[in-house]
């Protein structure tokens, strides 16, 4: 089971644990998202983002943005199929 679940996932909550040690305790941490289903992420990234709470929801509340706050960006994997 553990060998099927390396080929399925991208991160085991220990593996995940790990790479947060890394990062400020107080940093934010938002997703990729849209509509439904749920997906593997790439590793965590930090970018600026600023809040835009007005965005559509399509568009997410947070965009990149030089003079933004920092954030960890756990962004899900994009399926071409």
């Amino acid at each position: 089971m553990t060998e099927m679940r390396s080929k399925i996932f991208n991160y085991t909550v220990g593996e995940l644990i790990e790479i947060l040690k890394e990062y400020p305790i107080d940093m934010p941490v938002i997703v990729s998202g849209y509509e439904n289903g749920y997906e593997n992420f790439y590793h965590p990234t930090v970018q600026k983002v600023e809040h835009l709470p007005e965005n559509m929801y399509w568009d997410g509340e947070f965009q990149i943005e030089q003079n933004g706050i920092d954030a960890l960006i756990l962004e899900r994997e994009e399926r071409n199929d």
